[in-house]
C-alpha cells in the first residue's frame, strides 16, 4: 500500500536539518525500493527547505509509523508535525 508522508518543520529548525541530512538520506537509500517519490518542501523563494513529502510502500501501517519513527530528521526533533495518508496512485497508469 502507498503511503504520503507529510513532515512540517519546527520554525527555526535549519541547523537540525543540516545537522542530521546525510543521516536522513542514508535511511531512505536503506528504504529505496519503497520510495515512489520523496523530497523536501520549499518555502515561497524556492531556496529553504520547510519540510519534506515522501510518497513510500509499506505493508501496513504499522510498517509507515516505524519508518517515521526510526527517521533521524524525526529522532532529532525537526518536525513540527507529520501527517501519514493512504494513498491510491491513479495516473499515470
Amino acid at each position: 500500500m502507498h503511503f504520503v508522508i507529510q513532515c512540517t518543520d519546527k520554525p527555526g529548525s535549519a541547523e537540525i536539518r543540516r545537522d542530521n541530512r546525510q543521516a536522513h538520506l542514508a535511511h531512505l537509500e536503506r528504504h529505496a525500493d519503497q520510495v515512489v517519490a520523496a523530497g523536501p518542501t520549499l518555502d515561497d523563494s524556492g531556496e529553504a527547505m520547510t519540510g519534506s513529502v515522501l510518497v513510500m510502500t509499506f505493508p501496513d501501517r504499522a510498517a509507515v509509523d516505524a519508518f517515521c519513527a526510526d527517521d533521524p530528521y524525526a529522532r532529532a526533533g525537526l518536525f513540527e508535525s507529520v501527517t501519514i495518508t493512504p494513498w491510491r496512485k491513479v495516473f499515470p497508469k
